[in-house]
């Protein structure tokens, strides 16, 4: 059996929980400029070849929610990033330069982001953005990082806006799989493999519902039977599940946040519906939602197997495959710099985009400049080794993240492939299988990108 056919792996997705319905515009404006008039910032001192960077170490920041309402789960990503960064800089860091990495606490809301991000740029002086978390919330400070040149990289959320247009955003870049990408392919494996279906969506009411509808649309438009769309804040989803209990829909669509996959299963079952569920890889880590159905419930409902028979998606290696190479390299380093608690799902998603960006270090050389990582993911983005089913897309014309996924059927916490790794773009760009072999990639020895 290929070590793709052995990697069914719960995957970790992420876009922004229910903390603000607010977007608020980015403050601050254009770039710096050291009095040369072009804007870069000029040398940092010591020897170093941009901000953020001196001889010894290379200084980049994250905004997460590490508080409130979308803190569950989400406030693990950044301790594995963390954890992986230690583990580099413990084996002597990239080009002797060890990696300092500054997280801030938004608590998801989009004010919060824009002030603590103007903190990381303009007080610590970060040389890069890595995996600022939230659509609405890193929807608030693209503008702004972009103004400033700072590297915006692998922001996680599948939106559209970090990667369709890098003529307007030429400093940012997705990481996980597009939300639009998503509902194609789940849409295609429907109408070739359940065509009598009666579909109803259930979509988070921002770019995240909206994308994956334009995408699930371009395959079952005749079979949709009802929307319904709830507002991030809002934790009443009765009149959403009853209507689509109403419409009849026995296979429901849904792309939403953990605490609202919750949510619907929940009131599914007071209401006594039971359809068929996609859920949205960001919204479907079993162990989350069953922790979070049980709270909701006050203790009525265990959790356990909440989402069994419920299929998702998946495009990196979790905590379910430990015999996966990449989830014992995390497990390695999770042992030896985590501060505490286990290696979760969460934890794993901050690696992988760690890993990205230490590989882009290294490829980048001794003299990295922000302009100098830009161009080194532009130029060699699809050909990036790392736990990613899929290659990433990047060029000088396309900054959008991991191009495929497979479709899986979750049982407890394991998962069972219905497809193969499956690739594609925005539009009416053909899926395909995966030919690249890109899950068959093992970490190098020394866990570091060579």
């Amino acid at each position: 059996m290929s070590q793709r056919n052995k990697r069914p792996a719960r995957l970790v997705g992420l876009t922004g929980l229910v903390a603000s319905a607010l977007v608020l515009s980015a403050c601050g404006a254009g770039g710096r400029d050291d009095g040369d008039g072009d804007g870069d910032g000029g040398d940092a001192g010591g020897g170093a070849s941009d901000v953020g960077v001196t001889e010894d170490s290379v200084t980049v920041g994250g905004h997460f929610p590490l508080t409130g309402v979308a803190a569950p789960g989400y406030n693990e990503i950044p301790t594995g990033a963390q954890a992986y960064f230690d583990y580099v800089n413990a084996q002597g860091g990239i080009h002797g330069r060890q990696i300092e990495y500054v997280v801030k606490d938004d608590g998801y809301n989009p004010t919060n982001t824009s002030k603590v991000t103007n903190e990381l740029v303009l007080q610590d002086e970060i040389f890069a953005m890595v995996g600022g978390l939230g659509t609405p919330t890193h929807s608030a400070v693209i503008d702004f990082l972009n103004a400033e040149g700072v590297p915006d990289l692998f922001v996680s959320s599948g939106s559209l806006a970090w990667g369709d247009d890098p003529a307007t955003n030429p400093m940012t870049f997705g990481w996980q799989p597009d939300y639009e990408s998503e509902g194609k392919i789940i849409g295609q494996y429907v109408a070739e493999n359940m065509p009598d279906a009666k579909v109803g969506l259930f979509l988070q009411d921002d770019d995240l519902g909206e994308d994956a509808e334009k995408g699930v649309r371009q395959f079952l438009d005749k079979q949709i039977v009802a929307v319904e769309r709830y507002t991030s804040g809002n934790t009443d989803v009765g009149p959403q599940i009853a209507g689509l209990q109403g419409a009849k829909a026995d296979l429901v669509l849904s792309f939403n946040t953990p605490s609202y996959t919750a949510l619907a299963q929940l009131v599914a079952m007071k209401l006594g519906y039971d359809p068929k569920w996609y859920v949205a890889n960001i919204g479907a880590d079993p162990a989350l939602v069953s922790s979070l159905l049980a709270s909701f419930s006050e203790g009525a409902v265990d959790g356990a197997g909440a989402l069994d028979g419920v299929m998702t998606s998946e495009y990196i290696p979790g905590v379910d495959q430990p015999e996966d190479p990449w989830v014992e390299l995390w497990q390695k380093v999770w042992d030896a710099h985590g501060k505490k608690g286990e290696l979760t799902n969460y934890r794993i998603y901050g690696m992988s985009h760690a890993y990205a960006f230490v590989q882009a270090l290294q490829a980048a050389g001794e003299d990295l400049t922000r302009e100098g990582l830009i161009e080194v993911l532009e130029e060699n983005g699809p050909d990036m080794v790392g736990p990613q089913l899929a290659p990433f897309r990047f060029s000088a014309d396309n900054h959008m993240g991991i191009s495929g996924m497979r479709l899986v059927e979750l049982k407890g916490t394991e998962s069972t492939p219905l497809t193969p790794v499956l690739t594609t773009d925005l539009g009416d760009a053909e899926i395909v299988e995966d030919t690249s072999e890109q899950a068959e990639d093992a970490p190098p020895a020394s866990g570091i990108p060579e």
